[in-house]
C-alpha cells in the first residue's frame, strides 16, 4: 500500500537531513585528525631538528608558525634542553607576534621554573619590552587625548621589569637599553604625578597637591618634570599661608633654575570632557 504523499515527503526529508548530519560528522573527524596531523607534524623529527624548524621560522619572521612549532615541541618533548631553550624562545615568538598576554605569561613560567637560569635577563627584559610598547588605543587616538593622563600601571610594570635587568644583571648586553628605557619611563611616571597634582589645584585641594609635587620631586630627582613640581609646590605654600616653606622652595627653584617661579595655571578640562 503506498504511503499518502504528505508522508512520502517527509520520509525523504528526513533521509536528506540524516546524510547531511553524516556528511557534516565526517569532515568534523577529517579536520580533527588532520588537525592532530599537523601537531604531529610539527613535532616530527627529533627534539634537535624539530627546534631547528623553529628556529629557522623565527629568523624568518615566521612567528605564527614559529609559536605553532615551538608549542609542539614543547608538548612533545617537554624535559629536554631543547624543550627549555623552546619556552625561552616563545617568549619573544609571542612578543613579536603580538600576543603580548602569551608573552607575559610565558616569561613569568619561565622564570618560576628556571630561577638559576643564565638568561633569566632576558625574560625580564623582554617583559618590560612588552609593557613599554603597548600604545594608546584607537579612541585615545582619535581624541588626542594626553596619556599623562592616564595612571601608568604599564610604564611602572615596564619600568621596574628594566630596573631589574639593570641592577641584578649590570653585565647584561640588555642592560644598557634597559637604563635607556628607564629614563623615559621615569619622566613618563613624573609626568603623570604633576597631572595628578594639577588637579588637585583645579579643585582647591592644596595639601594633597603639594604633597604629589614633593613625591614627584624626591622620587624623580633630575627629570624635568622637576621644576615645574618645584612651582606647584611654591603655589600651594603661598595658598596655605605657609611663608617659610614656600621661600625656601624658592631659594631651592633659584639656584637650580635662576629667576623667579612661574606661577602654576590650573588645568582645565576639555569641553568634551563631561567626567572627572
Amino acid at each position: 500500500m503506498r504511503a499518502p504523499k504528505s508522508k512520502v515527503s517527509e520520509m525523504q526529508t528526513l533521509q536528506r537531513l540524516l546524510r547531511t548530519g553524516l556528511v557534516l560528522g565526517l569532515l568534523l573527524t577529517i579536520g580533527a585528525c588532520a588537525s592532530g596531523r599537523d601537531d604531529l607534524d610539527a613535532a616530527r623529527g627529533g627534539a634537535g631538528v624539530v627546534y631547528e624548524r623553529a628556529r629557522k621560522a623565527l629568523d624568518n619572521q615566521d612567528y605564527e608558525n614559529a609559536i605553532r612549532v615551538y608549542e609542539a615541541l614543547v608538548a612533545r618533548y617537554p624535559f629536554g634542553p631543547e624543550a627549555r631553550q623552546a619556552r625561552l624562545d616563545l617568549i619573544y615568538a609571542y612578543y613579536k607576534g603580538r600576543e603580548t598576554e602569551s608573552a607575559l605569561d610565558q616569561a613569568d613560567t619561565f622564570m618560576r621554573e628556571n630561577p638559576t637560569h643564565p638568561r633569566l635577563d632576558y625574560a625580564w627584559y623582554i617583559k618590560g619590552l612588552v609593557d613599554f610598547e603597548r600604545s594608546a588605543n584607537f579612541v585615545e587616538r582619535w581624541f588626542n587625548v594626553d596619556l599623562d593622563e592616564r595612571p601608568p600601571q604599564t610604564a611602572l610594570r615596564a619600568f621596574n621589569s628594566f630596573r631589574k635587568v639593570v641592577e641584578d644583571y649590570p653585565r647584561s648586553e640588555y642592560a644598557h637599553d634597559a637604563r635607556r628605557r628607564m629614563i623615559h619611563l621615569r619622566n613618563r611616571l613624573a609626568d603623570y604625578d604633576l597631572y595628578v597634582a594639577r588637579h588637585y589645584m583645579e579643585r582647591g585641594a592644596w595639601v594633597g597637591a603639594a604633597r604629589r609635587a614633593k613625591e614627584t620631586i624626591e622620587q624623580y630627582d633630575g627629570s624635568p618634570a622637576v621644576r615645574e613640581a618645584l612651582e606647584i609646590l611654591i603655589e600651594c605654600y603661598d595658598r596655605l599661608a605657609m611663608k617659610e616653606l614656600a621661600d625656601q622652595t624658592r631659594a631651592i627653584y633659584a639656584a637650580n633654575y635662576g629667576g623667579v617661579a612661574e606661577k602654576v595655571v590650573p588645568i582645565k578640562k576639555p569641553w568634551w570632557r563631561i567626567w572627572g
